[in-house]
């Protein structure tokens, strides 16, 4: 087999569709391009395909990262040509590396994608609605708080998480456009990890910051394993 990784994006045409329906959307331009994709086995086979890390409903990018396995060798700029001419709007090939697998006989493979990722960036953009000094102390208080902890409800979770312990630097504040712009550089674990609206919302509702979440754009800018971007780990 043959194995590629992409470095793709999610733009706002895209942005309210589910991480399934994004794999689906990439699975169909695979098939679209004519690529020699590899598939599972079973009753139900699919094209081996695999993510880094799910975006929130929502949330737009810039550093999506997909691993798929062709079943036979093409040249990266043909396999990057066909592609980029099979993906629908708000989702554009940014770059493509063939991942080349370590020699059998040492006993050793790259590390599945998703265990790659060790940290994700993100910019959120809202309409300015106070002052900048309300919203400056807002960010500062959080910063300073020792804890700071969110109620995340969903179908399959109901506890409390502490979200300081996943941020790798202060959350930073500035103007871009007209618009409050915040900068978050979050971890990600293998025992879990915050979601930058999370963190606005604790902003907004125990920090005070004047903003309108409901109008916030949340956008992905980088995603990185060992400071690295995933794509030049291989």
């Amino acid at each position: 087999m043959y194995k590629y990784r992409a470095e793709i994006t999610k733009g706002e045409e895209i942005r309210y569709i589910s991480h399934l329906d994004y794999a689906g959307v990439m699975e169909r331009a695979i098939r679209r391009a004519k690529l020699p994709a590899a598939y599972s086995e079973g009753f139900n086979p699919h094209i081996k395909i695999a993510f880094a890390s799910a975006l929130s409903l929502g949330v737009v990018s810039e550093a999506e990262y997909m691993d798929f396995e062709l079943t036979k060798p093409l040249c990266q700029p043909e396999v990057f040509e066909k592609l980029s001419r099979a993906l629908p709007p708000g989702v554009k090939l940014l770059r493509l590396k063939q991942v080349w697998e370590p020699q059998p006989c040492r006993g050793k493979k790259h590390k599945a994608l998703m265990a790659e990722v060790e940290e994700a960036e993100y910019e959120l953009y809202l309409p300015f609605l106070g002052d900048w000094e309300e919203a400056a102390e807002a960010v500062e208080a959080y910063n300073k708080a020792a804890e700071a902890t969110v109620h995340r409800v969903t179908p399959k979770t109901d506890r409390l998480i502490e979200t300081k312990q996943y941020l790798l630097q202060p959350v930073r504040l500035s103007m871009a456009g007209g618009q409050l712009r915040l900068y978050m550089d979050i971890a990600i674990t293998p025992s879990g990890s915050v979601k930058p609206g999370e963190i606005l919302g604790l902003l907004k509702e125990q920090y005070h910051l004047p903003v309108d979440i409901g109008r916030a754009l949340i956008k992905r800018i980088a995603m990185k394993g060992r400071g690295k971007a995933l794509i030049d780990l291989v």
